[in-house]
């Protein structure tokens, strides 16, 4: 989801709409603490870990699930993902399987996750939980959630993008969060911003005062696959929560972009929409090149003619994660 210009930090105060919007966004954020504060349903025999966000849209949710299911590995762990299964058609319970399942029926995130942990999609989490449990989970990360109240979390991760931060700060229409900066920092164990060294600079620049919870950095860079990109014409496309920052990468790595499409996030391929993506490739003589989100998403006979460009989660400091994930492995031996 793309955030309105108005959304932006520091706010425009020319601008009258997120004023207009303010007694819509006092009635979503008191409906958001309500709905928050009720008894969770369900309290898993086992952690539950959720990395979810405050912000509505893409914030690095996925590559943190990812780079927390290879952390657990190497302990022994096996820990099993549970989503909603944003964009699939299948509601669940059902344990992704990407043999048989496509991103229609359960979700891009999810069809990507399954690739490292078992996954599982159920749009009640709380029964989602249970087949985990059922089948042997050693840890379940909750994909999203931090706002659901029908499983207990035994630990929460909240994920913002450093470059864009927290937007005006206000509850969403007037602004980009699902609830209020201090009711969200409030049940978060730890706030986790990623980007490059100067948007954190900046992150903390403008939002430290708010911070009331503990504070690590990460950033995503490219995985190292030996393709050359250097100087290599491309066509660019991706659907997540900020395209452009995907261009960048590549542009970093040297890549020629001599076209760039930024898609919806989620936004269907259809037939018709990579038809127009290979002639307009052809016609520029450049190849075509996606996230790993998107490749998901693309017809097995179409997916050869893609490149697909993976990240990966990279914190600066792994220490106040590892003790947190220690102490939640001693908590089930116990």
């Amino acid at each position: 989801m793309k955030a309105p210009g108005f959304w932006g930090f520091p706010p425009d105060e020319r601008d009258w709409r997120p004023q207009l919007l303010a007694p819509i966004s006092c009635a979503v954020a008191a409906a958001s603490r309500h709905r928050i504060a009720r008894p969770p349903a369900y309290s898993s025999k086992i952690p539950v870990v959720c990395i979810g966000n405050i912000n509505v849209g893409g914030t690095g949710k996925t590559p943190t699930v990812i780079a927390l299911t290879q952390r657990l590995a190497q302990t022994g762990t096996t820990p099993h993902i549970v989503s909603r299964g944003y964009g699939g058609t299948n509601p669940g319970p059902v344990r992704v399987n990407e043999r048989l399942h496509t991103a229609a029926d359960v979700g891009d995130e999810p069809l990507l996750l399954s690739a490292f942990a078992p996954t599982w999609v159920s749009r009640n989490r709380a029964t989602g939980v249970r087949m985990a449990e059922n089948d042997g989970a050693g840890m379940i990360l909750l994909d999203d959630g931090f706002q659901n109240p029908s499983v207990a979390k035994d630990f929460s991760i909240v994920v913002v993008d450093a470059t864009y931060g927290f937007g005006n700060a206000r509850v969403m229409p007037a602004g980009p969060l699902r609830e209020t900066l201090t009711d969200g920092l409030a049940r978060a164990d730890i706030l986790l911003s990623i980007g490059p060294d100067h948007a954190q600079q900046k992150f903390l620049d403008t939002w430290k005062k708010e911070i009331n919870c503990r504070h690590i950095t990460a950033d995503l860079v490219p995985l190292a696959t030996g393709m050359d990109w250097q100087d290599l014409k491309v066509l660019a496309f991706a659907g997540i929560g900020h395209p452009e920052k995907f261009f960048q990468t590549l542009r970093g790595l040297g890549a020629n972009i001599v076209d760039a499409k930024p898609l919806d996030d989620h936004q269907p391929l259809n037939a018709a929409l990579l038809k127009r993506l290979e002639t307009e490739a052809d016609r520029l003589g450049a190849q075509l090149v996606t996230t790993e989100k998107d490749a998901t998403r693309l017809p097995a006979e179409f997916r050869q003619k893609v490149l697909t460009l993976p990240v990966r989660l990279q914190l600066d400091d792994w220490s106040e994660l590892d003790a947190a994930l220690n102490t939640l492995q001693t908590r089930e031996r116990n």
